[in-house]
């Protein structure tokens, strides 16, 4: 499913915004942690909004289109656990989550994430180890592009993927391929 996105620095920290064609809206929102501040996942049928409060993860999840303001409608539902951030379908999520640890080559982080899937988003609290298995330079017109390559195991099942990050911008994961890239990443 082809997501067209933007992302840039901002007063708060980076920003992540993207629609699919099949209806998923992103809007991500990081401090300069990379925390999740702003978080907000629309479908055509739900609405999640939520963010970090302390070592809290918090959200709403709501039915979409009732009529009722966002959030204030019949069915809304409040939920809160220990986790660090989000992850969903977009990879706006899998930057955020990498550049939160902060890990040098071959450094490895635990960290337990929501996931928020499918046309419902659908809330799992996951545990996942991060691990930066290196880093990479590649020549451009711009100069040296370093590229990270991430190994990202699921504590539950043991299962490990591996994903590509050039600054804020996801090159390839599991079900991700970039294919057009407007502006060049943003490396600071």
């Amino acid at each position: 499913m082809e997501e067209r996105f933007q992302c840039a620095p901002g007063p708060v920290g980076w920003r992540y915004v993207a629609d699919r064609a099949d209806g998923l809206h992103t809007d991500l929102t990081v401090d300069s942690r990379w925390c999740p501040v702003r978080m907000e996942l629309r479908t055509r049928d739900w609405l999640v909004r939520g963010g970090l409060t302390g070592p809290e993860l918090l959200w709403l999840r709501s039915p979409a289109g009732s009529g009722a303001p966002p959030l204030e409608s019949p069915g809304t539902t409040e939920h809160a656990v220990r986790a660090v951030g989000f992850l969903g379908d977009s990879p706006g999520f899998l930057v955020a989550v990498a550049r939160s640890l902060r890990l040098e080559a071959g450094a490895q982080a635990d960290v337990r994430l929501v996931r928020l899937s499918g046309s419902q988003l659908a809330a799992l609290t996951v545990r996942q180890r991060w691990r930066l298995a290196e880093i990479t330079r590649h020549d451009t017109d711009l100069g040296p592009l370093p590229v990270e390559r991430y190994e990202v195991t699921d504590l539950a099942t043991g299962e490990t993927v591996a994903l590509h990050l050039a600054g804020d911008v996801v090159l390839e994961a599991p079900g991700i391929e970039l294919t057009e890239l407007e502006n060049p990443p943003t490396l600071g």
